[in-house]
Formats: structure tokens, C-alpha cells, sequence
């Protein structure tokens, strides 16, 4: 990566700020980033710091002409591997959808000849407006990626869709539209599981776990970073898809495994679901009324094995990789499991820990046949970099 460059375009928005993280993993991945930023952008994060972080001279003015003698816009915008707009506000998706040129940032997006990366932040109530759906569609004909927004609280105090995607995910998504064509996995088919499953009782009703498919949904995308042809089969979650993965949505354990077999030949598959055990044995087709005292007891029966199915299926891929949510024994259990299941890893986790369980960090011990190793507990996305980059050496 030391030969890419990255035109950044930061947006006036509150999430401007994840623009200094982004620039800084960027740098780190030896990455050239070369700023533009808008005036709205000013307001909430300086040239200074934003020069400083990418080692770079921050550009803001159309008409400035020593910008234009040491580098025009044009130049600018064709100079580079990647444009990355990050926050893309409504403003800016809307100018760049119209091929508006009335500032520096979208007069470099209507000139540029380079692939163009969107990460969207906005009120939540901007995000669903009809003019911004107009637009976003607009700029996908157009061939514009996008990673996120996410689903979360606001700074506005309102919540729902419109945060923009954390950085480590913008930087895996960047990374996947820098590598392709040069990656370790490319020509390589990967599938992942991810999220939890639900088993209806009723219309209404259903039996689920706490998983929010962020370790998996970071997996399939640090996989596609490395030129990897993912498919991810994700239970419901309100996470985004990460950029080149293609999801496929399932609910209950059976649906999981339907879509995992049709999925098939894969030459890596890393199931991480929370896959429920059981499930009802008889879903009620009407919702169940509440009477004078407690309902019939719900007769449970065992769910297919998802993990165990694929490790000894015909077409097993090369690599199968599982997961173990524990809350004692870890290693006891995910060595047992690993022998169950007949899979070539386990990653094993202590969900009793705090955080763990629908938060962002994770802390897991890699269990194969040749031993255990411990990582230290890190972000969910360092996570999946670090294992994708396992299941790269596998295919070297």
C-alpha cells in the first residue's frame, strides 16, 4: 500500500472528527492521504490537525492561486487511487448527484476519473428523506460505493440510521477497493455467518440470543480487503454491509443453513452466528393470548448443526473456521469443540465479560490442532484483520 494515495473529503458534520482516526490508520498502512477540506468541515476539525495526521498540505479553497500553481483541481482529483468522502453529508451526496461545482470538494468529485467511496452521516430524518434516497440511488448508478451509515444514537439526540461507519470499517472498506486486483485471496470464494437467528413461537414472539454481528460482519469485510469473493449469511442485525460482501439475509438456524449450503463450493468459511440450539418444535401460526395462568409448555427440538454440516459436507471448503461464545471453561470447551465439529479452527471467546456481547472489543484464543494462542483483548475489527490475515497465510 505504500504507493496508494487517497484524496480525503471531509464534510461539515459533527462525525468529522472520526476524519483524524481515519487519516491516522490510513498513514499507518502507509497510505497517502491528501486532504480537502470543505468550509463546513472547518468548523469542527482544523487544517492543523488534519495536515499534521496526514503529512500532507490540506486544500480548501477553489479559487486560492497558490493551490492552483502548486497543484489545480483537476489535478488534484485525478492524482490519486481512491476518493473518499468521510463525513459525506446530505449536502454533499445531493452536489455530487446533481454534478453541482460550486467549491473545491464537489467540483473534484464532478472532475475526478477515479472510483469514488461515500461514508454517509446525517440526522436520521435527513437520511430517510426522499431527496437524499433520490440522491443516494443517483450515485450508485453512477458506480459510487458506499459504506454505511450505521444505526445508533445521535448527537442531535434523536437515533436510528444516519451515523457514519467507524473508522476501522472505512479503512477496511478503502482498503478493499485499494487491493483489489492485488490481494492475497483474490480468486478466493470465502462464506461467513454472522448475527444471531430467530425461531418463531408465534407471529409475534421468538427465541433469540444477544449477538449483533459486529465480529462477523468485521470478518467478511477484512476477508473482502483481501480480495476475497465474500458471502455473508447474517441473521437479523441493523448493521450495514460491508463493502464488496454480498449478504444474504436468513432468520432462523434452518434458513442459516439452506443459504450456507447454497453458498457452496467456498474455499473458507468462518461461521460466527450465534446459531440457536433449539427451536419450538410447533410455532403457533396465531399469536399466543395471554389467559388466566401460564401457557403449555413450549417443546423444544434441536437445530442443525451449521458448523458440523459444512465441515463434513462433500463440498467442504479447504478451511472451516468456527466460533465459541463460552462463559467458563473457554479453552476446555472450544477443544471439545473443535473434536465435535470436525472444523480445522475454533475462535474462542468469553462472553461473560463485559462488553463483549454486542459491544466493540473482543478477546479470543485461536484453538487449532497445533496448540492455543491467546490475543489480547482488542477491537472487533483489529479482530478480523488479524484473523483474515491468518486465513490469508493458509492460501500462500
Amino acid at each position: 500500500m505504500a504507493e496508494k494515495r487517497v484524496l480525503l473529503i471531509v464534510g461539515g458534520g459533527i462525525a468529522a472528527y472520526k476524519s483524524l482516526e481515519l487519516t491516522r490508520l490510513l498513514r499507518k498502512a502507509g497510505v497517502a492521504v491528501r486532504p480537502i477540506l470543505t468550509q463546513a468541515g472547518a468548523e469542527f476539525v482544523t487544517p492543523l490537525s488534519l495536515g499534521a495526521l496526514a503529512e500532507q498540505k490540506v486544500h480548501a479553497e477553489l479559487f486560492s492561486l497558490t493551490d492552483e500553481q502548486e497543484m489545480g483541481h483537476i489535478e488534484l482529483s485525478r492524482s490519486v487511487d481512491l476518493v473518499v468522502v468521510a463525513p459525506a453529508t446530505a449536502d454533499l451526496m445531493a452536489k455530487a448527484a446533481g454534478g453541482l461545482a460550486n467549491d473545491l470538494a464537489s467540483t473534484t468529485l464532478l472532475a475526478t476519473d477515479k472510483p469514488v467511496l461515500m461514508a454517509p452521516a446525517m440526522n436520521v430524518r435527513m437520511w430517510e428523506h426522499a431527496a437524499t434516497k433520490r440522491n443516494l440511488a443517483t450515485l450508485r448508478a453512477d458506480g459510487v460505493a458506499f459504506v454505511g451509515p450505521d444505526e445508533g444514537a445521535m448527537a442531535c439526540g434523536e437515533y436510528g440510521p444516519g451515523r457514519m461507519a467507524e473508522p476501522p470499517v472505512i479503512f477496511e472498506a478503502i482498503m478493499a477497493l485499494l487491493g483489489k486486483g492485488a490481494s492475497p485471496l483474490a480468486g478466493k470464494r470465502a462464506l461467513v455467518t454472522a448475527g444471531p437467528t430467530a425461531e418463531a413461537i408465534d407471529p409475534v414472539r421468538m427465541l433469540t440470543n444477544r449477538s449483533s454481528g459486529k465480529q462477523g460482519y468485521a470478518i467478511a469485510g477484512a476477508l473482502a480487503a483481501l480480495g476475497a469473493e465474500v458471502t455473508l449469511v447474517s441473521g437479523p442485525t441493523a448493521l450495514g454491509v460491508p463493502v464488496g460482501v454480498t449478504r444474504v439475509d436468513v432468520e432462523s438456524a434452518r434458513e442459516m443453513l439452506a443459504a450456507c449450503e447454497a453458498a457452496l463450493p467456498a474455499d473458507v468459511a468462518v461461521c460466527v452466528a450465534a446459531v440457536a440450539d433449539w427451536r419450538p418444535a410447533d410455532a403457533s401460526g396465531r399469536k399466543l393470548k395471554k389467559g388466566a395462568g401460564a401457557p403449555e409448555p413450549i417443546v423444544l427440538v434441536e437445530n442443525p448443526d451449521i458448523l458440523a454440516s459444512l465441515s463434513k459436507d462433500a463440498r467442504r471448503p479447504r478451511l472451516v473456521v468456527g466460533f465459541a461464545a463460552e462463559t467458563n471453561d473457554l479453552e476446555a470447551h472450544a477443544k471439545a469443540k473443535l473434536a465435535r465439529k470436525g472444523c480445522d479452527w475454533i475462535v474462542a471467546n468469553d462472553v461473560s465479560v463485559a462488553g463483549t456481547m454486542g459491544g466493540d472489543r473482543n478477546a479470543v484464543a485461536l484453538v487449532s490442532a497445533s496448540g492455543i494462542e491467546q490475543w489480547e483483548r482488542m477491537a472487533k475489527d483489529e479482530v478480523a484483520r488479524r484473523l483474515a490475515d491468518r486465513i490469508a497465510d493458509q492460501f500462500a
